[in-house]
């Protein structure tokens, strides 16, 4: 078996936005099949389409490998179905406005916030025809996950090596969101703690276009990130976009321009401020989290009781609540004077605790506390004269 290396990436002392994109109709305004290929191998768009959909149907098969079969069983005797070719019509996909300039432009802002700016792929879309785009040849994409074909010695298509659907679309999210990025690393399934993760759900960015997107939408936005439909800026067609809006699929929704300044444009760069914002405040949650484990480790398992018990008892609000925090207290025989204290600031100043001093269990829990207590502070004095006051 060959070993294969896996690419990987960790995390870094800045926070990552990762901004993944689905690519037919939300970078570029129509499918990659039907600007070029479709015609060349004699059909019009619709019915390839038409035809495509009714294989899946008819044979119970997943879309995409239906379109990925029509595609090589229609080339057969009219065009080469390579790798070079299929990266070739890529390279005439059409874009939205402002797409080329956008994934570089955006990076830069964000490196002015020190928030890292990472641009992902996941499409069921073909991966060599995203390759061959001048986005992609520019070195755009951190990755491109989409379908794609295995190839022979000669760079001829013979069988499907990925297929990219809706529903496992959302396996990538993992990926990236772990720095697990290689498609057949099963390093994904490990378990990472929440200041391990490298790029939290919280710091992803999804926009895509259509139900496709919906599953990794859906993720995005259930774990505290931002989806985000776009639409036809041309046609002003935002039926999609309201109808995710109305199911909860998205929070935003902008025309599908990449342009400085625009909706889109602010958008993003929002996003990204309010990232460079809550990362700064999750860095100090993580630094208390690592101060209080020091001190855990640095304290043995009685000592961490007794202070959880103090503090239950501070935080008591009911009588029946401070009798519970009472009978538990009552089985430590040890305190130091300053826990001593504390425990009769606590039954001065909190009501539930005062107001039953003369019940039994508390008076003697109390009573317990003064007798061991050599110099009584004057906090420990009123509490044996309110307990001598109930007797």
């Amino acid at each position: 078996m060959v070993h294969e290396e896996f690419q990987k990436k960790y995390k870094e002392g800045q926070p990552v936005v990762a901004i993944c994109y689905d690519f037919d109709k939300t970078l570029s305004p129509d499918d990659m099949q039907a600007q070029g290929f479709i015609q060349s191998v004699g059909y019009d768009v619709a019915d390839f389409w038409t035809a495509s959909n009714g294989l899946a149907t008819s044979n119970a098969m997943d879309q995409n490998l239906a379109y990925m079969y029509m595609m090589k069983e229609k080339s057969a005797g009219k065009v080469l179905f390579t790798k070079q070719q299929l990266t070739e019509y890529g390279a005439k996909v059409q874009l939205f406005p402002g797409v080329e300039e956008w994934f570089e432009r955006i990076r830069a802002y964000g490196k002015k916030r020190d928030v890292i700016v990472e641009h992902y792929i996941i499409s069921s879309g073909l991966k060599e025809m995203i390759e061959g785009t001048a986005v992609a040849q520019a070195g755009a994409f951190e990755q491109i996950y989409a379908s794609s074909f295995y190839y022979d010695e000669n760079g001829v298509a013979i069988w499907p090596a990925q297929v990219v659907n809706f529903t496992n679309k959302t396996q990538f999210l993992f990926r990236i969101e772990k720095g697990v990025l290689g498609i057949n690393d099963s390093a994904v399934n490990e378990s990472f703690s929440p200041e391990d993760v490298r790029v939290p759900f919280r710091n992803m960015v999804y926009i895509g276009d259509s139900d496709t997107d919906i599953p990794c939408m859906k993720l995005v936005n259930t774990y505290g990130g931002h989806s985000i439909g776009v639409y036809n800026g041309e046609t002003k067609d935002k039926a999609k976009v309201y109808k995710m809006m109305r199911d909860g699929r998205i929070k935003y929704f902008a025309p599908a321009d990449y342009s400085e300044g625009t909706e889109l444009d602010a958008l993003v760069k929002a996003i990204i401020d309010r990232t460079a914002a809550n990362e700064a405040l999750e860095a100090l949650h993580y630094q208390c989290k690592r101060e209080r484990i020091a001190a855990d480790r640095a304290s043995s398992h009685e000592e961490r009781e007794k202070t959880d018990l103090i503090i239950e008892l501070e935080n008591s609000s009911s009588f029946a609540g401070t009798h519970s925090v009472i009978s538990k207290l009552q089985k430590i025989d040890s305190w130091t004077n300053e826990q001593k204290d504390t425990l009769f600031e606590i039954a001065l100043r909190n009501s539930q605790v005062l107001y039953i001093l003369g019940d039994t269990d508390v008076s003697r829990f109390y009573q317990k506390l003064l007798k061991s207590t050599k110099s009584l502070s004057e906090v420990a004095q009123k509490i044996r004269d309110v307990i001598g006051a109930c007797k």
